[in-house]
């Protein structure tokens, strides 16, 4: 590997200082990024997951989509941690189900054994409930179900919605209005039928 070329010696001690502070430094900037990527990955993991698993319906494939989008991620790290590191992540989860879907064109939710924990440190609730939720999910198409989980679920304001899928605002209200009339039905249908 070719080594940085040599800069000249400053002629003055604040030029100096100013280009040590703006120059990356070699193996201590990836020491930073590692601590700075590993830090951000700490504190949004479970979030991350509890967000994949609304979106395909299954812990293992989840925990794929989650470390799939946290390596794209790692590997645009200068990038992503300018703006919001967690929108971009998501935005990347995102995408990376879209093209699992895309690749697929069938998608299949089975209940997990276990939801992952929100970020609050409780769950959906019990297993009948979470059994519920998936096979109400698995009624809403694909960008329904990514607008409601990302809207309803992670708690995201529309315009924040749309910005992270590409769409407009109105396309994310009235998808999710869409979306949450089918979940109302199904929900309700549901427990109607049980005594």
């Amino acid at each position: 590997m070719p080594q940085a070329p040599q800069l000249p010696a400053p002629a003055d001690d604040d030029v100096g200082a100013e280009l040590t502070r703006v120059l990356p430094s070699g193996p201590a900037t990836t020491v930073d990024t590692d601590a700075e990527f590993t830090e951000f990955m700490a504190a949004h993991s479970a979030d991350l997951l509890r967000t994949a698993w609304l979106l395909v319906g299954e812990a293992h494939r989840a925990e794929e989509l989650v470390q799939h989008a946290l390596v794209r991620t790692y590997a645009s790290w200068s990038r992503a941690r300018r703006d919001d590191p967690l929108a971009y992540t998501r935005r990347t989860l995102v995408n990376l189900r879209i093209d699992t879907w895309r690749r697929r064109r069938r998608e299949v939710l089975s209940a997990p054994e276990h939801l992952p924990e929100n970020a609050a440190g409780g769950t959906l609730g019990p297993s009948d409930d979470r059994d519920q939720l998936v096979r109400a999910l698995a009624l809403l198409s694909a960008r329904q179900r990514r607008i409601v989980v990302l809207r309803h679920f992670v708690g995201l304001p529309e315009a924040e919605v749309a910005a992270e899928l590409g769409v407009s605002v109105g396309t994310v209200k009235s998808t999710s209005s869409r979306g949450l009339a089918t979940l109302r039905t199904a929900l309700t249908s549901t427990d109607r039928s049980t005594p």
